[in-house]
Parts: C-alpha cells; structure tokens; sequence
C-alpha cells in the first residue's frame, strides 16, 4: 500500500481524525465538493444511524480513486463454512466447558483468516470465534455487513491491510474493524492463531470512569488508528461479504483499498493491553471482572451492555486477610474466557496460552480444587505480584449458545468438571 509510512498511526479513541496520503488529498473544508482532489471519488460510510448523539455517531467520509459501488454482482459463496450466525443448531448444556488450544492444521489445503474461522457460540448480542490461519489473504478482500469485528491474536501476528490504511496488531494487541470496512488478513509470521468478537449491537466504547476519575483503565490516548495508504491495483479481485448471517462473493478489476484521504470517526483501531492500567481492591474481597473493562457495546438499558471485553492483565493483589482469587461465583452473565499469554493466576492447570472456556449463566464456577488449597493458605502479609500473563474475557447479559462444532470439538476437554473433585467438607458447627 502506498503512503508515507505504514507504521504512523493517529492517537485517541472516539476522534474525529483526518489523514491524506497525498498532500491537498482531503478537500479544504472536509465538504463533498463537485470535482474532488486528484480526480478521486467521495464516498461517506456510516457506522451508526443518522441521528443518533452526536458523541456516539460514527461516519467518514473517504477519498477514494474508485467509488466502492465499482464491482459486479453478489452471489452465494461457500466460503467460511465453519463461520456461524445460527447459534442453537443443539441444546446448550449448563455444563462448564473448557478446551485445549485449538489445532493450527499443518496438513490439508491451507486456510486462510476467514476459511480458518470457527465459531464457538453466541448470542444475539455477538458471535465468539476463533482462527487458526495458514495462509495469507491474497486476490480477496472482506467486509462484515453483521457486525463490528473485535479481532485478538495468540500466536502470530497479523497485517490488516484496510480501505483506511494498515494495522499490525501482535498478541497482546487487539484491533477492531469496523462493521462494514473493508480488508485483508496478511500473516507476517506465518501460521496464526486467535479469537474474534463479532460484535452485533452498538459500537464498542470506552468506559466512563465514575468515582475512578480521571485515570485508569484503557487510555484514549493509547488507541491508535492507521493514516491514510492506498493500492492502485487492476486485476483479478474478489470482494468477500458476510451479509446476513451468509457469505456472498463479488469479482471487481481492482483493489477496494484504494482510499487515499479520509476524515472521520468510523476507523479500525487497535490497543495494546500491556498499556492497560489495572485498578484493585487492597482492602479485602477480589474485585468484580467489571473493574478490568476495556471496553463495552451499551444496550437501551442503562448499566446494561450487550457486550464487555475485559482483560486480566499483570497486577499486584495486596489485600490481607482475605480470599485473593475469584471466590465461587453464579452470574446472569454468559462468560467466554481465553487465555493469551502466561499463566493465568485462577487456575492451577489445564488453561495454557490458547486454551478458552466458557462459564455460562447461572451455572456454579471458580476456583478449582488446587488454587482454592493454595490461596486458603496463603500468607496474604505479602504483596502477589502477578506477572508475564494477559487473559481476555467476552462477557454477555445472556446465555452463550454453544455451536454444535465446539461442542463435539476433540480438544474439548471432557475432564474439565473434576477440577473441582477433592473439594472437602470443612464444616464443624462446634468449632467457629
């Protein structure tokens, strides 16, 4: 892709950026005028209704050498067969349910980001999936017309090259496309692995900060969106839709990245999670996952979000005389975990970097039988320092309706509901 450098991107979450690869690209006023500059195309995306607040609309307007309207017709097309929409194919069962790291195929055609996906489960509020890719996207390019794509790599890192310029995001980041935007999923290292958030409801937002104040959390100065680049490419191109809860294909003669000056708010971006600034309790009791907010998709409701993404990053637990891990819990909430790098502090083993679970709602968790013993011993004078670890959670309001391909996967773990055998009984009602 053309543009001065790649690498630049624009800082803040939520702005209202502009950037040109080429100098006079972007109109004097920011206006649509009659003749464009360079002989370019204008074009505006809308990521959100026209009239809704003006804090939370997101819209850009693009400068591009070709209209995005320039490609044949959409037709049906087989691609991402393990992609889901439909999340109730079987019974969820209340059970909880852990899996290994999902295989990267080393055999067989290879595969690349959207052929590797495979859904988990989900909700009406968002799909959770995961991708083992092989291959680097090539001749095709992608949109989702569904939903805004939350996208957090484990292994590999990945060159999203989009109509408004290039993210490359390693594990430990995470980036957000756009509902809508188009790309392209190139792969640096080779073979990679990850999860992905496709995100239903209103687009993903920071927190408000409350009695926290002014710091804490995910900085808006610590989000990064990419500045302008273009490909004036002719050919032979695919552009790949999911629309619908289906997958349709049209061909084009040429690269649909070809915005070479944008303004706006409806942009991917991508945050680094080492940067996230943890917030804990040194009193007593283990604060409650909301504290490790990244960010949340809001509902009608207040207080209410279709989807949090929160993240358990390096902390130091330093609260005395009391139960520093989760204690056992039964939420309303559907959670999704996965674990990204490290070892994560709740549990003793069976969770490695690539591993996901899911707790769903109402459904009795915590603990297993190794971390309760260790941490009911444990001498709480002395500050825990947890360290080298990130693990990631999607939470939802509901149930997570597992697909029936996670279900019979064969790195599900079958034994995972004894980690919690050997939990003894204590009670003496004659000893207080």
């Amino acid at each position: 892709m053309t543009t001065d450098s790649s690498l630049k991107y624009l800082s803040g979450f939520g702005n209202e950026f502009a950037t040109e690869a080429l100098p006079g690209a972007l109109p004097d006023r920011g206006n649509s005028p009659q003749r464009a500059p360079y002989g370019l195309y204008a074009e505006q995306i809308n990521g959100t209704p026209f009239t809704v607040a003006r804090a939370a609309n997101r819209r850009s307007w693009l400068y591009r050498i070709r209209p995005g309207a320039a490609h044949d017709a959409f037709v049906p097309h087989r691609a991402g067969a393990r992609w889901l929409s439909t999340f109730k194919q079987v019974p969820t069962p209340p059970n909880r349910m852990r899996w290994s790291p999902t295989p990267i195929s080393s055999g067989g055609a290879p595969l690349d980001f959207i052929d590797s996906m495979m859904t988990v489960g989900g909700n009406a509020g968002c799909g959770i999936h995961v991708y083992t890719a092989t291959q680097s996207m090539t001749s095709r390019y992608f949109y989702d017309a569904d939903g805004e794509l939350l996208i957090v790599p484990q292994q590999g890192r990945l060159r999203l090259a989009t109509e408004l310029g290039v993210l490359e995001v390693e594990p430990q980041e995470f980036a957000v496309i756009p509902r809508g935007i188009r790309f392209q999923v190139q792969l640096p290292d080779g073979a990679a692995r990850g999860f992905v958030c496709e995100n239903f409801g209103a687009p993903l937002q920071l927190p408000t900060l409350g009695v926290i104040g002014s710091n804490g959390l995910a900085h808006p100065r610590d989000f990064l969106t990419p500045v302008a680049a273009w490909e004036d490419l002719e050919g032979e191109f695919e552009i790949l839709a999911k629309f619908d809860g289906q997958f349709w294909a049209a061909r084009t003669d040429h690269s649909p990245l070809d915005v070479v000056a944008w303004h706006g708010t409806h942009a991917p971006y991508k945050y680094d999670l080492r940067k996230f600034n943890v917030t804990g309790f040194i009193s007593y009791d283990h604060p409650d996952p909301c504290l490790n907010l990244v960010l949340h998709a809001p509902s009608a409701t207040p207080g209410v979000d279709t989807l949090d993404f929160i993240a358990f990053a390096p902390r130091v637990l330093a609260m005395q005389d009391t139960f520093r891990p989760p204690w056992f819990h039964r939420n309303v909430a559907g959670e999704f975990m996965a674990n990204i790098h490290g070892h994560y502090d709740a549990k003793a083993g069976g969770f490695e970097p690539g591993s996901m679970s899911i707790h769903n709602t109402m459904t009795a968790h915590g603990p297993d039988t190794a971390t309760f013993e260790k941490a009911s011993a444990a001498d709480t004078r002395q500050p825990d320092y947890i360290t080298d670890t990130m693990a990631i959670m999607f939470e939802t309001p509901v149930i997570i309706h597992a697909t029936e391909q996670a279900l019979q996967s064969s790195h599900r773990q079958a034994d995972y509901v004894h980690v919690w055998d050997g939990l003894k009984k204590h009670f003496n009602p004659q000893q207080r």
